[in-house]
């Protein structure tokens, strides 16, 4: 199993910038994928980013310019830099790791979500 514990969130002005935090701990073995996904009010969670064992990055479209995730492998952590925020940034931002297994199988695993509210 593998536990995601997430940090920082909160209230932020638009405009403002905001940082969060995610440390996987437990059986990390495998995991070759950790990243962030939201979800707002009535929607879907969608993604945000996610960044690779060997550094290769995703973003969402609404995101791209404005958020940057990068990852510490011997810490087995993400972070995501989210600046000039905007209201439609507004949800719960949950962390997510993916362990990938030789027969290409998956398991993925959230963390319990850190609220983020941008509103002046």
């Amino acid at each position: 199993q593998v536990q995601l514990v997430e940090s920082g969130g909160g209230l932020v002005q638009p405009g403002g910038s905001l940082g969060l935090s995610c440390a996987a701990s437990g059986n990390t073995f495998r995991i070759d994928t950790m990243g962030w996904y939201r979800q707002a009010p009535g929607k879907q969670r969608e993604l945000v980013a996610t960044i690779s064992s060997g550094g290769s990055t995703n973003y969402a479209d609404s995101v791209k310019g404005r958020v940057t995730i990068s990852g510490d492998n011997p810490k087995n952590t993400v972070y995501l830099q989210m600046n000039s925020l905007k209201p439609e940034d507004t949800g719960v931002y949950y962390c997510y790791a993916r362990k990938m297994y030789r027969d290409a199988t998956t398991e993925q695993y959230w963390g319990q979500g850190t609220q983020v509210t941008v509103s002046s």
